[in-house]
């Protein structure tokens, strides 16, 4: 086993270091270290018998170590420490919360230089200092040290937080308050422990080549969506929790009906495949994310590896689409309108849009359950429980009314109790807290919303979420034969199962998030990243007179220019100059991440360049 090595700085009187050292195994390498110099510690009684205690140990000792420069006392192969300890760090004397918070934010930025790749560094504050609710009590956010906002400036997020307990470091004595050989305050004090986050990358969208008949295209992901296409979180190797619950759910509903799985084209739709929205879902169409492809003259062997392999993956799921055809001598208005060598398609905004195909198929049989699973898009306003794409699963029933069919019923009340049980699953023993679903008629009256009224997100949080839908269609060819659809959004019936409260983190890349997940078994999920902090920026802006302002555009914009940071757009107000009658828009937006740090200066980049892109793109013109 490879040996551990803990840093500890800013240490005053070693204290710490020499009880620390008697709780370590032989294979953890200690090295302490303090800011002072040797004679500086002379008349210190305390701080010698720890020195000699640590020397006797072979405990490396570092004098004049500053903590924001940590490089600076280590040769390069010397620099990856497993664990950084900085316990109950001020910078003397009566220095206020922003001279400690530079130091704070300095000290973070030095760690980086240091710390292995899943290394931690540990932090303990006095009580209220951190900011964090995890303080009791809480001080207001700008007379808190921020921890938090300044680990991210090092890159770090705050992964856990529990109490300084100074009973499992026997005999230390924790000094050096306003520099002088006095105590901190230690009661409510915390130890918090930050750990590395995954980097902000460029939102450069990615470039799809697909080859269709003899021709090869080519296409990039929609900005809103970057990250998002073709993470195969379905597929048989994946221990994602959407897949998790996904196959419990349909296993549940084998045991009372025979069940047929039928596997999804990728979710793109011919031009002109909107004949494939009939009038109960037409409504999705509008919210559909609309692409072109383009055609591409290029060898493909000149692709890199890496964009070979997206081919694959697409090749093996792609439908076959309807593209333009070289046009000929008549079609020659068309060409010099850009239309040829192009087809605009759009991502499949849900499963309904293959129903059609399913039940028109020869082999279709009555009675049986025929499942589709797969991922839909489909734009959407920035709330905490909506999303530009997720994974929905498809239950297709048909019922011949001829005989009497009474398979509706069973069916509902056997997918009641199975969501019933799903969302019970993860509540702690003796949990006062519950999830109840419930059909909610449709106006039409015969089609529901499926509901779940649940609390698993706080007692203060009690909205009913819809989590799915149950839609029936009369054949078009025989009047006595109709089908049930139910719709279910398997990314929000796992969030409610394991307590997931950002719908973000079921898309992150970071490893540690699949890692939360037994198999096996449902536990309430634990984020491993705390209290990230709130930026908040305002925009206002004159709207063109001759041009219709979207909101959901405008919500759309904000998502793919944050990669997914903004969580709330709120509207403020409205004005209307009195003299040019123009009109002037105003809206709050809230920047947070659930698993990378982010830092204020980068949301003020995000809201600067937010405010150039929706001049440009939705003919706004910024105040």
């Amino acid at each position: 086993m490879a040996s551990r090595r803990l840093l500890l700085v800013g240490e005053g009187n070693f204290s710490f270091a020499a009880a620390l050292s008697k709780t370590l195994v032989a294979s953890i390498r200690l090295t302490a270290t303090c800011l002072q110099q040797p004679a500086d510690l002379a008349r210190d009684s305390v701080a010698q018998e720890n020195l000699q205690f640590l020397r006797e140990r072979g405990t490396e000792i570092l004098f004049g170590v500053d903590c924001t420069q940590l490089a600076d006392a280590f040769e390069l192969h010397d620099r990856k420490f497993d664990q950084i300890y900085f316990n109950f760090p001020h910078c003397g004397r009566k220095a206020g919360v922003a001279k400690n918070r530079k130091l704070l934010a300095k000290f973070f930025q030095s760690s980086a230089d240091v710390l292995a790749e899943e290394g931690e560094v540990h932090v303990a504050l006095c009580r209220g200092q951190g900011g964090t609710p995890a303080d009791k009590p809480t001080r207001e956010w700008h007379n808190s040290w921020q921890v938090v906002a300044m680990a991210a400036l090092g890159g770090f997020i705050l992964s856990d937080v529990h109490p300084f307990c100074c009973e499992t470091v026997p005999g230390y004595k924790c000094t050096g308050y306003r520099s002088q050989n006095k105590s901190f305050h230690m009661e409510g004090a915390l130890n918090h422990v930050f750990t590395w986050s995954l980097p902000f990358e460029g939102s450069q969208p990615r470039i799809f080549r697909i080859k269709l008949g003899d021709q090869w295209f080519s296409f990039p992901e929609p900005e809103a969506l970057v990250g998002k296409l073709n993470r195969n979180f379905l597929e048989a190797s994946s221990h994602h929790p959407v897949k998790i619950i996904n196959e419990k759910l349909i296993a549940e509903l084998g045991k009372a009906f025979p069940l047929k799985r039928v596997k999804c084209s990728f979710p793109f739709l011919p031009q002109g495949g909107t004949t494939a929205f009939t009038s109960w879902n037409s409504d999705i169409v509008s919210t559909a994310f609309w692409i072109n492809l383009s055609e591409e003259n290029g060898n493909p062997e000149t692709f890199t590896d890496k964009t070979l392999q997206d081919m694959e993956d697409i090749l093996v799921s792609f439908s076959e689409l309807s593209l333009l055809k070289t046009p000929g001598k008549d079609c020659e208005k068309e060409a010099h309108k850009g239309l040829y060598g192009q087809a605009k398609v759009c991502l499949r905004p849900s499963l309904l849009v293959h129903v059609q195909a399913v039940i028109q198929a020869p082999d279709f049989l009555p009675g049986s359950l025929y499942i589709l699973s797969g991922p839909v898009f489909r734009k959407c306003h920035i709330l905490p429980f909506t999303m530009p794409t997720f994974h929905e699963t498809l239950f297709i029933l048909g019922i011949n009314k001829n005989l009497n069919d009474d398979s509706l019923q069973p069916l509902l009340d056997h997918l009641k109790d199975i969501l019933d049980c799903l969302l019970t699953q993860a509540l702690v023993e003796d949990s006062k807290l519950s999830s109840s679903v419930e059909f909610v008629f449709q106006p039409n009256g015969k089609d529901f919303r499926i509901n779940v009224k649940t609390h698993n997100f706080g007692s203060d949080f009690a909205e009913d979420l819809i989590i799915g839908s149950v839609t029936s269609i009369t054949s078009i060819n025989d009047k006595d034969q109709s089908f049930l659809c139910i719709s279910i959004n398997l990314d929000l019936l796992a969030m409610l199962v394991w307590g997931i409260s950002d719908w973000r983190l079921l898309w992150t890349f970071d490893r540690r998030f699949l890692k939360r997940f037994i198999p096996g078994r449902i536990e309430p999920f634990k984020s491993y990243s705390l209290y990230p902090p709130c930026y908040v920026h305002d925009i206002s802006f004159w709207l063109d007179e001759n041009k219709d302002f979207d909101e959901l555009d405008f919500h759309t914009v904000a998502r793919a220019v944050s990669q997914d940071t903004v969580i709330s757009i709120q509207f403020l107000s409205r004005f209307q100059h009195p003299k040019t009658e123009q009109v002037s828009l105003c809206y709050r937006l809230t920047y947070q991440t659930c698993d990378k740090a982010l830092t204020q200066q980068q949301a003020a980049s995000m809201q600067s360049q937010f405010r150039k892109v929706i001049q440009q793109q939705l003919h706004v013109t910024p105040r």
